[in-house]
């Protein structure tokens, strides 16, 4: 069968689009009334640090269902296979429980508004520019994955051209972050998590029942890719090929601590959530309470991806015509009624506006409060930079649909993110890890571990990898590698750096550091903290020992 033959055009009807527009209505109105609690720049930014643990815990993790989770894991897993779940179980978890546990609460007591604003009290204002710049500029490249990825639905669903699709949807993404703030994003993302959900679920049932459920699907697979691809281990000894051409080792260090710990604690986008919770003990809980969901969610994106591999067998081919990201769309075409066809659009539209709206607000937050307050216009009214905060926000969005045609030149969209977090989400982990677990970094090492590991992981990509120096099997196989590179030349670089400057001064480190004790260290725990439910320590190693428990079935 010829699936491209009529392109993946949906066969929606008015069903469906009722649907979609009872959806749109909704997420304006979110906004409009979310708009009345937005008096000050706190507000705008951080909702005034007035949300409960639950909404801030559903935001956390629809934040992250965007293009990475839908469209990018999908197509991983149609790529790779079963592999795909070390993205979650080692490449999520362990670090979601460090960020909650860990680091949560130095965030949170230093009242900082942001994660490069830590840095300017961990280190000095250099550090604090350069890691500025580096988000901002990387939240933009990202919020323009999510809108090509929402593109392509709206492709799919309207019969669009992929510019048009582009611009109409960043601008409503841009009126309801705009009309009200983070507040808006939030609970928007909280009712985006149910719709996701809703959209998924039908999609991985129907999916597997048309590839006669998982022995068919697992039968299918293993005779077309070998039986590796239905095994998360297989293959991953050091010497030895697998499809995700990456051995036990990379996907452990590169995966599962450096990428992993790089993107969960200091990606903005998601600690923004829990800095917007109302005490110290919700703000370390929000972390947690995603966790959880997070360690099923794989079942819902993986299984369609692997559905896709069966359903056209040489997907990702130039004689498919069909690329590794339109996994998704292409089930929806052939599996789903209308009615639940609707329900998934708009799921996905909600998932693609969760990504792309975590991204811009928090790309806001910080170029307001860090960049233009900090260092261009300063000791402005608090008018002043919530009226800044909103035209900011207009500029992100423009900026996103430019970046958004870098991401459509990448058939797998998930390798394209990979390659950003380790230039950029790594480097800053280094930073903060040594900074926060070492009195002694000094004040300039930070910057120079900013500079070294951004620079070492570009060239190990750009210039080894892709120039053939080095043989690495696949991209992902490279991001994996490139993350390692720029942990350890940042790490070297920060402890050489440290041998020959200053440090700062011990007076200053409290609360910053690892056993020092904050100002405010002696604060009245929430009232009914001592229910196991509200139990942070219980609550992460909860997840840790069930994501463990996922693998069994995977680990033969």
């Amino acid at each position: 069968m010829n699936y491209l033959a009529e392109g993946l055009r949906l066969p929606t009807n008015g069903l469906d689009y009722t649907i979609l527009a009872i959806y749109f209505v909704v997420v304006l109105g979110i906004g409009f009334a979310a708009r009345a609690s937005v008096k000050t720049s706190l507000d705008f930014f951080l909702s005034g640090r007035s949300l409960p643990a639950w909404v801030t815990g559903l935001a956390f993790v629809a934040a992250n269902l965007g293009a990475t989770e839908i469209l990018g894991m999908a197509a991983t897993g149609a790529q790779y296979g079963v592999a795909v779940v070390h993205w979650y179980w080692i490449g999520a978890i362990p670090a979601m429980v460090f960020l909650g546990l860990v680091m949560m609460p130095f965030y949170y007591r230093s009242k900082v508004r942001s994660v490069p604003e830590f840095l300017l009290q961990r280190f000095d204002r250099s550090a604090h520019l350069l890691s500025s710049i580096l988000f901002a500029f990387a939240a933009i490249l990202i919020a323009g994955v999510n809108l090509y990825a929402l593109s392509i639905v709206v492709e799919a669903l309207l019969g669009w051209d992929r510019w048009v699709a582009i611009v109409v949807a960043g601008v409503f993404v841009l009126l309801y972050i705009t009309i009200g703030g983070l507040s808006s994003a939030i609970y928007n993302e909280v009712l985006q998590f149910f719709v996701i959900l809703a959209a998924l679920i039908p999609l991985t049932i129907l999916g597997l029942k048309r590839v006669g459920g998982w022995d068919g699907l697992s039968g299918s697979l293993e005779d077309q890719h070998g039986a590796d691809f239905m095994s998360a281990w297989g293959g991953t000894g050091i010497g030895d090929a697998n499809p995700l051409g990456a051995n036990w080792l990379t996907i452990i260090l590169g995966l599962g601590f450096v990428l992993s710990f790089g993107y969960w604690t200091t990606n903005f986008a998601e600690v923004q959530r829990a800095l917007s919770a109302k005490n110290l003990s919700a703000a370390k809980r929000t972390p947690l309470i995603a966790a959880f969901p997070k360690i099923f969610i794989v079942f819902a994106v993986m299984i369609p991806g692997l559905v896709a591999a069966v359903v056209v067998p040489n997907i990702g081919s130039k004689e498919s015509g069909l690329t590794y990201n339109d996994a998704i769309p292409l089930l929806m075409r052939e599996l789903l009624p209308n009615g639940v066809l609707g329900i998934a659009v708009t799921g996905l539209l909600a998932a693609f506006m969760a990504g792309m709206a975590a991204n811009v607000s928090s790309f806001n937050t910080v170029f307001t409060t860090d960049i233009w307050q900090r260092y261009v216009k300063k000791d402005r009214s608090d008018a002043y930079y919530l009226r800044f905060g909103r035209v900011i926000t207009a500029v992100g969005v423009l900026a996103s649909i430019g970046t958004a045609f870098i991401a459509a030149s990448f058939s797998n969209i998930m390798t394209y993110l990979q390659t950003l977090f380790s230039f950029f989400n790594v480097p800053m982990f280094v930073v903060f890890i040594i900074g926060m677990f070492w009195k002694r970094a000094s004040m300039k090492s930070g910057v120079w571990g900013l500079v070294a590991g951004t620079s070492a992981a570009m060239v190990n990509y750009f210039v080894l990898y892709e120039q053939g120096i080095i043989g690495i099997p696949s991209d992902q196989g490279a991001n994996f590698v490139s993350a390692i590179v720029g942990f350890v030349a940042g790490a070297v670089v920060m402890v050489v750096v440290t041998l020959f400057t200053e440090p700062k001064p011990e007076a200053e480190l409290a609360g910053l550091v690892y056993g020092t004790e904050s100002p405010d260290a002696d604060e009245a725990p929430e009232e009914g903290d001592s229910a196991w439910y509200r139990r942070p320590a219980l609550l992460g190693w909860g997840a840790i020992v069930l994501a463990a428990l996922c693998y069994l079935p995977y680990s033969l």
